[in-house]
């Protein structure tokens, strides 16, 4: 990942980390929100309290697991600092999102959305969680940067939202599509860096010489 992309990418995401402690640590439940949304956090208190502390360490651990130097320099504390990412963070965050999924404002079409995070989330964390388990280290790396984009999406709705208003939509209207749009995007762009990243070893980059061309034969398996 680009430097610069990099460094944005910590610095949105302890952003918005450190605004839910503020908002959720400090103020009265609920007091910045929609006032339907207010109450029904209000009956459902413990669930979005581990929903946002929990998501708050997913997003503020996630983008140092992508350190090389960390990895490299600190592998012990790589995996401890992933055990909490995906045991605390991803775990109880998921857990407890889809109990409030089933509650959200918005409606059904809010309600399916949010819960398709959640769930995405949680089979993400999984599978890279049996990935690292047996092995699989390239594996395990592409199902975390699938499950961080999942995360990440806790900074993406936080963009539509303020981005819906200035474009004067009720918030009514908008919320049930930033349901999906806060993380269906994320996703396909954690694919396109996949697709990316195998174009540059891909079939048409080597030189097309004699034996060049026999090994990508023989490597190239049957279609």
């Amino acid at each position: 990942m680009r430097r610069t992309g990099y460094v944005v990418l910590v610095l949105l995401s302890l952003g918005v980390a450190g605004y839910a402690v503020g908002v959720y640590g400090f103020l009265p439940l609920g007091s910045v929100l929609h006032p339907d949304m207010r109450t029904t956090f209000e009956a459902h208190r413990v669930a979005i309290l581990l929903h946002v502390f929990a998501s708050v360490a997913a997003l503020a651990l996630g983008p140092f697991q992508f350190s090389t130097r960390l990895r490299s320099a600190r592998p012990a504390l790589h995996r401890w600092l992933g055990r909490v990412y995906l045991g605390i963070g991803v775990g109880v965050g998921g857990m407890a999102g889809l109990v409030m999924a089933a509650h959200a404002f918005g409606g059904p079409v809010a309600r399916v959305g949010f819960a398709a995070l959640a769930l995405g989330w949680l089979a993400t964390g999984a599978l890279a969680y049996r990935a690292i388990r047996a092995g699989h280290v390239a594996l395990h790396r592409r199902w975390m940067v699938r499950n961080f984009a999942l995360t990440f999406a806790a900074v993406t709705l936080r963009l539509w939202l303020p981005g819906s208003m200035v474009a004067g939509i009720a918030f009514e209207t908008a919320y049930p599509a930033i349901a999906w749009l806060c993380w269906v995007p994320n996703l396909l762009v954690a694919e396109w860096l996949f697709v990316r990243s195998r174009s540059g070893t891909s079939v048409t980059s080597v030189p097309r010489t004699p034996a060049a061309t026999a090994t990508v034969m023989r490597a190239t398996p049957p279609r």
